[in-house]
């Protein structure tokens, strides 16, 4: 099983943009010293997050790293140009020799949506017809096509063209099942974000999803899986109380109520969300995730909330070299007697 980190790059009071970005890039720098297979950065509209461009960021990691994946956590398809994010992905597959990929999805916040002029009642709409140009773009150099949010391309040609063939594109969803249909029909890789509640409850989505691809004519077993959790490995001292406030403040937006310990402690036990807690726990968590849903790739979001750089540092540290080895080992171990 592939195992990654990923990030919004959140900001605090306490931290410039500036210095935000440099310890992002450190992260993924640790993050391949230390064995990890996959780095993912997220787009976000909002003064919080530092990255609104992960392919820009994607293509500085690029520069510093030579074997971990890069890919974005997720791209906001919905409110982008099909044409610019696989211009932009094909630019960090060059630069990075064949290590960029694609997770698109439809955005968990909102405000890219006015942001680039679109109508959130076409929220569905716009996602599904801007996966099909971005997937007629992956397959043909010179594409024609036409839809009802874009202008439409006449034997345009689409450059540059990247180092893999095609380059990797999955689908990220948090839990809709008309996406996870859709991810099936079309046989794409599939991230789902699991971010609150217990993994149990997110099985029906996995069967969906290969009892779609299935009768669309793709074969399940050839579908690559991911789970993606907030994670953390270390002291809930470090972690738990920029976590809760991170989760509070979303909260309010939404109309939640704050968090309470209590709530935060049934995330983190054996059966909850949370991948938090020491090296043992956390991999009996993700060997739990794997026992439900047998996915090929997790990635971990770690630096939440206000969480200090050094303790998300340190985090990646275990992941890789204490939890990493525990999984993989079982994983293969598993795999081994299934045959």
């Amino acid at each position: 099983m592939e195992l990654g980190v990923a990030t919004f790059a959140d900001l605090s009071a306490s931290i410039s943009g500036e210095q935000r970005m440099r310890n992002l890039l450190e992260e993924v720098e640790l993050a391949e010293q230390v064995g990890l297979d996959v780095f993912g950065i997220g787009e976000h509209h909002r003064r919080d997050f530092a990255v609104s461009a992960p392919a820009v960021a994607l293509a500085a990691a690029a520069a510093r790293t030579e074997r971990i994946r890069l890919t974005s956590a997720v791209s906001v398809l919905s409110s982008d140009d099909p044409v610019r994010v696989f211009q932009e992905f094909a630019t960090v597959d060059l630069i990075s020799n064949g290590r960029a990929e694609i997770m698109a999805g439809r955005g968990s916040f909102i405000e890219s949506f006015p942001l680039f002029g679109h109508d959130l009642d076409d929220y569905d709409e716009l996602f599904a017809e801007k996966l099909d140009l971005l997937l007629r773009i992956r397959e043909n150099v010179h594409v024609t096509w036409s839809g009802r949010h874009r202008a439409p391309l006449r034997g345009a040609g689409v450059w540059p063209r990247p180092v893999q063939d095609p380059l990797p594109v999955w689908i990220a969803v948090g839990g809709t099942p008309r996406s996870v249909v859709r991810a099936g029909t079309l046989g794409l890789p599939l991230t789902i974000a699991i971010i609150g509640g217990e993994p149990a409850r997110f099985q029906p989505l996995v069967e969906l999803y290969r009892a779609a691809a299935s009768e669309a004519g793709h074969d399940p077993a050839t579908l690559p899986l991911g789970i993606n959790t907030h994670a953390f490995v270390g002291d809930d001292a470090a972690f738990a109380p920029h976590y809760m406030a991170m989760m509070a403040r979303i909260g309010r937006e939404r109309g939640w109520p704050p968090m309470t310990r209590p709530q935060y402690d049934a995330l983190k036990s054996p059966l909850g969300a949370l991948a938090a807690g020491s090296a043992e726990e956390v991999a009996e968590k993700l060997l739990y995730e794997h026992e439900l849903f047998g996915h090929q790739r997790y990635l971990a979001q770690m630096s939440v909330g206000a969480v200090e750089h050094a303790d998300v540092l340190r985090s990646i540290e275990r992941f890789g070299t204490e939890v990493a080895p525990v999984v993989r080992e079982e994983v293969a171990r598993r795999a081994a007697v299934a045959v």
